[in-house]
């Protein structure tokens, strides 16, 4: 995919840009990937960006496994090659099974063994598919992960989705040799069948 914006490296950027590319590499992204790639033309936009993503990603209560998987939903959701291509890599080194992201990647729906990854994916997909959380799945998210958690989590799902947007919208390009990594863009996600008692 050729990106339709031009993607500077640190010696095209001034010095306000440079400012922010500095710090983002001596954070603990340690690289200017992704959207900020686009989102680096405009500094300020790109610092607060990228202060927000170091948050939820690196701060939350969550898990870094649920976490992961959340954001692995929302990227699946929008069919975002980069944000899948990067996060379903550490969603597995933090846990979450390949078959899992398998399944998601396919357009299949996903099996859990775990309670808590069920309940993250079907909070995430609900809110993207549907604009709302259902009650008893809101509910179940506040006894597991606090209100905090249940906070923190609706926010990931939005930012990561703000990332999907800015990723695929201005195209910004897998690594130099990679393959899309999302087989079945169309998919999207799949609702759950109902628990078993």
């Amino acid at each position: 995919m050729k990106p339709r914006i031009p993607l500077p490296t640190r010696d095209d950027l001034d010095e306000a840009q440079r400012a922010v590319w500095d710090k983002v590499v001596s954070g603990p992204r340690g690289q200017v990937i992704g959207p900020l790639r686009a989102a680096i033309h405009n500094a300020e936009l790109a610092g607060r960006w990228s202060a927000l993503g170091e948050s939820l990603r690196f701060s939350t209560s969550l898990p870094k496994r649920l976490s992961e998987l959340a954001i692995c939903v929302t990227g699946r959701r929008w069919s975002a090659q980069v944000e899948w291509f990067v996060h379903a890599r550490v969603a597995a080194e933090n846990g979450i099974a390949p078959a899992i992201l398998d399944a998601m990647r396919e357009g299949r729906p996903p099996v859990f063994d775990k309670a808590d990854e069920r309940l993250v994916y079907e909070f995430a997909r609900a809110l993207q598919q549907d604009g709302r959380v259902p009650d008893a799945t809101y509910q179940a998210a506040v006894e597991a992960f606090g209100v905090k958690g249940v906070v923190e989590l609706t926010a990931l799902v939005g930012y990561y989705t703000m990332v999907s947007m800015t990723l695929n919208a201005h195209g910004v390009p897998l690594p130099d040799g990679e393959s899309p990594p999302l087989t079945a863009p169309e998919q999207g996600l799949f609702t759950l069948p109902e628990a078993a008692p």
